[in-house]
């Protein structure tokens, strides 16, 4: 199934038109003409079987034939992962856990991360394109990046964990899992949280895991513990 996007449509929603962009593309590029179908989600847990009543590449409009709607995840994953000094690492990150089931993200800029700007536009993108690609019906939400201090001042949904790499008194991730349980996990740049952001976490009330015995790249510490939360809510 080919899957498109529009943030506008809603359960009361009887017909509406894809922007010029996605218009061309869907007339142009996929040759799609009138009376095709074209299955359109919302990013909202909405599946919309929609035809084609205007083939035009300036602005095709179709008509919602049926709505299904997916099922509410019992758990949420919130992951606040440390913009990498490589770009193209971080985008790996949010292609993939978009693929694998994350629910929200939070760019959080620590004491010793090198890169301290995203741009939000493109990841924003990326996350889109992977929500397509892989047929998800709720698109993940990207929050601004924030730092470290200040998102540890938010209040965060269920089980609050942070994954470092110095040697102290730390429990598993797959040993604490609960299926069914809200996550936020917290996953440092290169170089880790320093020592520092660790005691300000913990005074925070989050706990300290280790996601395995070799010292992992960012992104890659991101994807094991993304991974691992959805696979403890599927066994």
């Amino acid at each position: 199934m080919q899957l498109f996007y529009n943030p506008t449509i809603n359960e009361t929603t009887e017909t509406f038109s894809f922007d010029k962009e996605e218009s061309k593309h869907i007339i142009k590029v996929l040759r799609k003409k009138d009376s095709d179908i074209l299955h359109v989600t919302n990013g909202l847990g909405l599946l919309f079987k929609t035809e084609i009543t205007l083939a035009s590449d300036n602005k095709c409009t179709v008509q919602i034939v049926s709505i299904e709607k997916t099922e509410v995840p019992k758990y949420k994953l919130h992951l606040a992962v440390a913009p990498t000094k490589m770009n193209d690492r971080y985008e790996w990150f949010l292609e993939k856990a978009t693929e694998i089931g994350i629910h929200e993200i939070t760019p959080i800029i620590c004491d010793r991360s090198e890169r301290k700007v995203i741009n939000t536009e493109r990841f924003e993108k990326i996350i889109l394109s992977a929500m397509k690609q892989c047929n998800q019906m709720y698109l993940p939400k990207l929050n601004p990046a924030i730092t470290l201090k200040d998102f540890l001042k938010v209040k965060n949904s269920g089980t609050t964990l942070i994954a470092h790499c110095e040697e102290t008194n730390k429990k598993s991730l797959k040993s604490i899992l609960i299926p069914s349980t809200d996550y936020t996990i917290l996953i440092g740049p290169e170089g880790d949280f320093s020592t520092k952001e660790i005691e300000l976490a913990l005074d925070n009330n989050y706990t300290p895991v280790s996601l395995g015995e070799t010292r992992l790249r960012t992104e890659t510490a991101a994807i094991v513990a993304c991974h691992s939360v959805v696979f403890s809510n599927e066994i």
